[in-house]
Order: C-alpha cells, then structure tokens, then sequence
C-alpha cells in the first residue's frame, strides 16, 4: 500500500542489475511512493543485468554511467536534472564489486592492484558521486544520500575480504561529507549496514549461504529482506528524517547488537 511518502521528488539510483538487487527494491517501492528518478549502472554491467526492462516497467529512463569516472558522473547528473525538470531529493550508492571474491583469492594473497580497483568502484566512487553533486549544487535543501554497507566494516568476516575496507572507507565518506552537505545545504548523508541478502552480489561470497543461515539465527527478528531494506530507504528519503545524517544505521534484524543468541549453542553442551 502506498503513502505517496515521496510524491514530487526527484532522485538518481545507481546499482539495480536484476530483480535481486537492493537497488532494483528501492527503485520499486520509491516509484510506488511517488518519487520521480532516473536509474543508472555501469555500461558493463547493463550488458549482463536487466536495468532496461525495469526502467521500462516503472517509467523511468536509464542512463548508463561509470561510477567511477567523474566525466560519467557529470554528465548523469546534467541528464537527470534534464530529465526530471529540476534538482535533484535524494541519491541511492548501492554498488559493489571484488575482483579478488570473484577469483577465491584468499584474504593472505589478494592481487593488490585489484584491491585498488575494489576501493574505487565499492567506495571511492561514493565520493566522486557526491564531490560531483556538491560542486554542481545539483541537491534540493534537506535532500537524501545514501550508501548501502555491511557490518563487515566493524567485524571481521573473513570470507569478505577486501569488501570489509571498501565498506569501512564508504562509510568513513558519508561522515565526512555528510558534515560538508549539511552545512551547505542541510542535505543529509547516512549509510544503512544491511543484513545478508540474497542478491547476485552477496551470493558471489564464499560461504555465503552457510553464513546467511547463521546470521537469521543470531538475529532476534531474523534477517531484514531486501524489501524491508527498500522501504527503509523509502523513509530515509523523505521527508520524516529529515535531521538524521553523519550515521551508519543497522538494519539487521538486531544482529549487529548480538553476541550469542543461546538458540544456536547445543543445549547438552549448555548443561554440561
């Protein structure tokens, strides 16, 4: 059911591959809350996702962009304005990618020119993304950045590998520039640390189900899906939170809280 939470804003989402991404949820439940935008990814990766067939579901136009090139970024910004008639409310950062995890190389042995490459499209692209939108003043008073994290940035998860800095650096971004983007604008920046989900990207993990698994168990309410994930940024782009910034926000079922959820300790061994 929709509130209409979003009606008359404008935004840019960036990541939506297929039906499974965080970012293709958002785009969802933003177009059913009202909100205007345009979609975007990496040229590459819109040759092996279905980001068309979305923007083609829910009306929005899809421009093609490298997060990772500030030309790209500038002319995404100019087109969306264009395309939206105005400023820019809200911006979603839902990108990530290791050449490393995709290549099983062990945490010990990672090709560090791959790591840089790891850094640049998972973390340092947020900056780019946001240096550009700040020198543009292309961002609406009180309008919303958002990167999505994980809490990998604080605890270690071996099988995540160099992820765990990009998300660590990601998050140290939208602290700093989220004291720049209030100041100039009241504009706020947070980072949500979502729990494990089944997307194309989280799937790609070693272990991944096996960790899933035990991350639904430790958790009280259990892992937060994709769709719980959407509508949380739903309110975090409206106008309800509109003092909340600088913040890494948990949406993870309690798990970030817990240090042993005594279901999963074997209850002979608790007797013992």
């Amino acid at each position: 059911m929709s509130n209409g939470i979003l009606k008359g804003k404008r935004g840019i989402i960036f990541g939506a591959l297929d039906e499974q991404s965080l970012a293709w949820k958002v785009a969802e439940h933003c177009h059913s809350e009202g909100a205007t935008f345009t979609l975007t990814n990496a040229p590459v990766a819109m040759r092996f996702g279905s980001l068309q067939k979305l923007g083609e579901k829910i009306g929005c136009e899809v421009i093609p962009a490298d997060a990772t090139s500030m030309e790209d970024l500038d002319n995404l910004i100019d087109q969306s304005m264009t395309a939206l008639g105005g400023k820019i409310d809200f911006i979603l950062h839902s990108i990530g990618m290791s050449v490393n995890v995709r290549k099983k190389k062990e945490y010990t042995d990672l090709k560090h020119e791959w790591m840089m490459k790891t850094f640049d499209v998972s973390a340092i692209s947020f900056h780019k993304l946001m240096q550009v939108a700040y020198n543009k003043d292309c961002m609406n008073d009180y309008g919303s950045i958002l990167g999505l994290t994980y809490i990998a940035a604080q605890r270690v998860f071996p099988d995540y590998s160099e992820m765990a800095e990009s998300k660590a650096l990601l998050e140290s971004f939208a602290r700093s520039f989220g004291y720049h983007f209030g100041v100039k604008n009241k504009v706020r920046v947070n980072t949500i640390s979502q729990s494990p989900t089944m997307t194309t990207a989280g799937s790609g993990v070693k272990g991944f189900d096996t960790f899933f698994d035990y991350s639904d168990k430790m958790s009280p309410l259990g892992n937060a899906s994709a769709d719980s994930c959407a509508k949380y940024c739903v309110t975090l782009f409206s106008d309800y939170t509109r003092m909340v910034t600088m913040q890494n926000l948990y949406h993870d079922g309690g798990f970030s809280n817990m240090g042993m959820n005594p279901t999963l300790l074997n209850t002979e061994t608790n007797m013992e």
